[in-house]
């Protein structure tokens, strides 16, 4: 990792944007100044600080939007009947895009930095790739087929560029992603910025939505055998404090960079918002004898929320991107799709799972019934963190288990308006 700073609290420094014109990114703390100001990006509320954190749930059949909530946005997304207009889409384009030309205005700079040496320049360069990696990665989920943006840009209101191919988003997030894991350290004691292994985990995850499933294990079996992150006992003690021995990385809040996801999902008799709502489908989906249950899921009287992101008067918790517990079910996944796959190691990754939940494990002996069982362990393993729409939509289940959504070419967020309108080469979503 770039030897700069070694705060515990990455984004307890100066941001780049208090440097002065003259002296940003011009030596090694004006570009170490700018990789903060890269995961600082990513606390946008419009990201990780709350809507990326959020939406996905909402679209999917874990949460709900309930009646007494106000924003037409999110009761746009929840009844899958998106408008391109939707302001809160439109922040997610934007913020994601200004994620990564803040990675990339520092990216552009650090060759030529002559008190850097070239391990401190590939350091540097490999936290900014893991940044953008991880940016185009989320888009091209929402999205689909996006414009690739590796040189910065004035402001990213009209990209003035053409969406790439699908197959092109990838193969850039992949060259990104190897690079940062080449270059960066090992430590699995680095939570809020990128390291090795982080890299080598987000690339799991890349491989297996690919089906590329020899990548897919090898990289997750890589993480597991060597990233150094533990396994906990207690299910609930990963989100009790920030930086469990189990997470690869989050991205990093305080009380002056605060999220606003407790707010969102709290209900308003406990001061939160409820503009979402803990579905019927996901409590039922947890039996009673689950342990994951009452670490996930909180009532008010009758109203269901989700509680993993608890800190309402702060907005301080982290929110976990990549936890080991996914290596285990990547790799159980993955193996489950090789060629004479191994039956019992299958097993043994989905027990791992189970049995911290406290639950028996998987009488599951053939592959396909597995691969259900997976499927399932991840739904309730990862409840609000995000996952279960990419899941749905990778998988090709989203049509017959998410209600209300009737139309495939709606597994994607239509481009947002004012892109389309700006921008003369952007073309829109089918179905918008």
């Amino acid at each position: 990792m770039f030897p700069l700073m070694n705060s515990c609290n990455v984004l307890d420094v100066e941001s780049e944007s208090s440097i002065p014109a003259d002296q940003a990114f011009k030596n090694k703390k004006g570009i170490e100044q700018g990789v903060l100001g890269s995961y600082d990006a990513l606390q946008s509320l419009s990201y990780y600080g709350r809507t990326f954190s959020v939406l996905p749930d909402l679209s999917s059949d874990d949460l709900k939007h309930p009646t007494e909530a106000t924003s037409s946005d999110y009761a746009e997304v929840d009844g899958h009947v998106i408008l391109p207009e939707n302001g809160t889409i439109e922040g997610i384009w934007n913020a994601v895009y200004n994620t990564i030309n803040a990675a990339n205005s520092v990216i552009v700079k650090v060759p030529g930095m002559t008190d850097m040496t070239e391990d401190e320049k590939n350091s540097a360069l490999g936290e900014l790739y893991f940044i953008r990696g991880l940016c185009h990665f989320n888009l091209v989920n929402l999205f689909g087929a996006v414009p690739i943006k590796i040189l910065p840009t004035v402001g990213v209101n009209n990209l003035s560029a053409k969406r790439d191919p699908v197959e092109s988003v990838y193969t850039q997030i992949i060259t990104d992603l190897s690079f940062a894991e080449k270059h960066l350290t090992a430590s699995a004691s680095t939570k809020t910025r990128a390291s090795k292994y982080a890299a080598s985990a987000l690339l799991a995850r890349v491989y297996l939505y690919q089906k590329n499933y020899t990548a897919a294990y090898q990289k997750a079996n890589d993480v597991i055998l060597n990233g150094g992150y533990t396994f906990l006992n207690d299910y609930a003690n990963i989100f009790a404090a920030d930086g469990s021995a189990e997470t690869i990385f989050e991205v990093d809040f305080t009380a002056d960079d605060r999220n606003r996801i407790a707010e969102y999902n709290f209900p308003k008799t406990l001061n939160g918002r409820y503009e979402v709502a803990a579905s019927a489908s996901i409590i039922s989906a947890f039996s009673a004898d689950d342990k994951r249950k009452n670490a996930t899921i909180a009532y008010d009287g009758v109203n269901a929320y989700s509680k993993k992101y608890d800190d309402l008067s702060t907005g301080a918790d982290n929110v976990i991107v990549l936890r080991l517990a996914e290596m285990y079910l990547i790799r159980a996944e993955a193996e489950a799709h090789l060629d004479n796959p191994i039956i019992k190691s299958i097993q043994d990754d989905i027990n791992t799972i189970r049995s911290r939940a406290g639950l028996a494990n998987t009488t599951a002996s053939d592959v396909a019934t597995l691969i259900t069982v997976i499927a399932e362990e991840n739904h309730l393993e990862f409840a609000f963190e995000g996952h279960r729409w990419f899941d749905l939509v990778r998988t090709g289940r989203a049509l017959s288990v998410v209600e209300g959504l009737k139309d495939a070419r709606k597994t994607l967020y239509p481009i947002p308006s004012s892109e389309v309108l700006t921008n003369d080469l952007m073309v829109q979503n089918p179905g918008y």
